[in-house]
């Protein structure tokens, strides 16, 4: 939970709510308009897919009326910027940090019910029964075959931290697939944030682990070699290693941002071709195809918070390692 405050924080203040589309204006402008615009000229088509993958200033909520198609915007409070020394800092909520905290509040509920109820269960001498069970399940099979392992010796203290990032980072994925929901890790913002958190964590775990040998991790001395070859070689390699810190990261956030945002684009064009062709015929075909991708997706919800949650184990263990 400390970790889902933490990153609700940052991408507060990274994600900034996207400029709205200005309205038209009063009859006399919207006749000037035309009269100045081209005969030949269409009138815009409307943009479906930008705004379902993009963050923005509204959010949507069901709504009862077939005119509005069953959603309706609200308008997210906005707050007034924070001013920083010479920065100037735009706190206001936005979708996908509604989309967050919502996350964030799912997977705590989630836990601590599974958690009270494996409890009770411990308490009479059972064991625990229906989604208690499986929670209990993936919780052990997320710490004793991937966390552990990888981590290496004496690894119990990373535990909750990974969970947390699988768990936080599953149910953000999910809720991009529900109706009127938003997937947060589609914003670069989003993946960013946990993967610079994942990286100093990746790192304060080496200085830990090797005290001063931590330096070795940043600049290239080998041991094994004359003095005048480390000489030679240092100058080279540290860039490398150097470079090798920052991609870690780097790839953390454009893997998971990548992946999400690529399947909700595919499954908007598929849908999108109905209203391409304007026909009825049409949409047997986009909708089938449409399902497959979004049965797809939920495996890759899945997938993309289990492979963040490897990655950074494995991160950890290989920089706690050198110090073996």
């Amino acid at each position: 939970m400390r970790f889902a405050r933490l990153a609700f924080a940052l991408v507060s203040a990274i994600a900034l709510p996207l400029a709205l589309t200005p309205r038209a204006g009063t009859a006399q402008g919207s006749a000037a308009a035309t009269q100045t615009a081209p005969a030949a000229e269409k009138p815009a088509q409307p943009d479906f897919i930008t705004p379902h993958i993009s963050d923005g200033s509204k959010i949507d909520v069901p709504s009862f009326s077939l005119r509005e198609n069953l959603t309706r915007e609200i308008e997210l409070p906005k707050w007034a910027p924070v001013h920083i020394g010479p920065l100037t800092v735009d706190l206001s909520p936005t979708k996908h940090v509604v989309m967050l905290l919502i996350a964030a509040v799912l997977c705590a509920l989630t836990l601590m019910t599974a958690a009270v109820s494996q409890a009770r269960s411990a308490a009479t001498g059972k064991p625990p029964r229906g989604f208690a069970n499986a929670i209990e399940a993936t919780v052990l099979y997320i710490r004793n075959e991937v966390i552990i392992p990888n981590v290496g010796r004496h690894g119990e203290a990373f535990v909750p931290f990974c969970l947390t990032l699988f768990f936080f980072i599953l149910f953000m994925n999910l809720l991009g697939l529900i109706p009127y929901g938003a997937t947060a890790t589609s914003n670069i913002s989003v993946t960013a944030t946990l993967a610079i958190v994942s990286f100093f964590v990746v790192e304060i775990a080496g200085m830990r682990a090797l005290g001063k040998g931590y330096i070795n991790t940043i600049v290239y001395w080998p041991h094994d070699m004359s003095f005048a070859m480390k000489v030679f070689i240092s100058p080279i390699m540290t860039p490398v290693e150097l470079i090798g810190k920052i991609t870690k990261p780097v790839a953390l956030s454009i893997r998971l941002f990548a992946n999400m945002i690529a399947g909700h684009v595919v499954v908007l064009a598929l849908i999108s071709l109905i209203f391409t062709f304007g026909s009825w015929l049409v949409v047997p075909v986009p909708v089938i195809a449409a399902t497959g991708i979004m049965v797809l997706e939920l495996f890759v919800a899945f997938l993309q918070a289990f492979v963040f949650t490897v990655l950074v184990s494995v991160f950890i263990g290989q920089i706690r390692e050198s110090a073996h």
